[in-house]
């Protein structure tokens, strides 16, 4: 049994019929997927460790909770803009699109570059991943500088007006979690959501609206030296 078959069997022994019909009630469709849970896909994770090749191998199959593994074992370093690309162009569903930019994305060299590119793209999951990066890397990113963050801020502003549901909750994520790293972004995320509120937009006063309510909120402590 090669390694391919011998993860997805895994996987497979896994799989919950429960889960797998609650998967549609978050918005998620199941068509591809095995129904195994996320702490499951992880535990599978640490057998492996990292394997880019498997990694990709298991992209290949299409498969829901492989291509969610896959992010998990894939090596950043050896991760190029190709293969971002690539992957980015196969998501169709939120929470993968979401996983791969927290598991493997946002630790590669290439995360502040294709954040900027898909922030402007046209198609719905490409234009979110750009807004997850931004989100991800604001938690994970714990060396990058507060100016690549703030470099954000004006293109959060210029696509807020998007109301497809999956970009604008990608957009509004990506300033309340920018605005959460330090008390330095923290007052110019805010500032930057206030501008937002006076768009003449409905998804631009949500997105607005519901950063504003969190980030106004007294602040957790920060991680140290933060």
């Amino acid at each position: 049994m090669d390694a391919v078959k011998e993860v997805i069997s895994l996987l497979k022994e896994k799989a919950d019929a429960k889960h797998h019909a609650g998967l549609k009630r978050f918005g998620i469709a199941n068509e591809k997927a095995l129904g195994v849970k996320i702490p499951e896909v992880r535990k599978i994770a640490k057998l492996i460790k990292r394997d880019h090749d498997l990694a990709q191998a298991l992209w290949d199959t299409d498969i829901h909770e492989a291509r969610i593994l896959a992010s998990m074992i894939d090596d950043p370093k050896l991760v190029t803009a190709q293969q971002i690309d690539n992957w980015t162009k196969d998501f169709t569903t939120w929470d993968v699109c979401d996983q791969v930019c927290g598991n493997l994305f946002d630790r590669t060299p290439h995360v502040v570059d294709k954040a900027i590119e898909f922030s402007a793209h046209g198609e719905e999951f490409v234009k979110r991943t750009g807004f997850v990066l931004m989100a991800e890397y604001s938690i994970h990113g714990k060396k990058a500088a507060d100016d690549t963050f703030i470099s954000f801020f004006p293109i959060i502003e210029r696509e807020a007006w998007d109301d497809r549901n999956f970009v604008k909750k990608a957009v509004n994520w990506a300033l309340r979690q920018i605005g959460k790293r330090n008390a330095t972004l923290r007052p110019l995320a805010i500032q930057c959501a206030g501008r937002i509120l006076l768009q003449d937009s409905k998804a631009a006063k949500w997105i607005a609206g519901d950063a504003l309510r969190e980030l106004s909120a007294p602040p957790k402590p920060y991680p140290a030296g933060k």
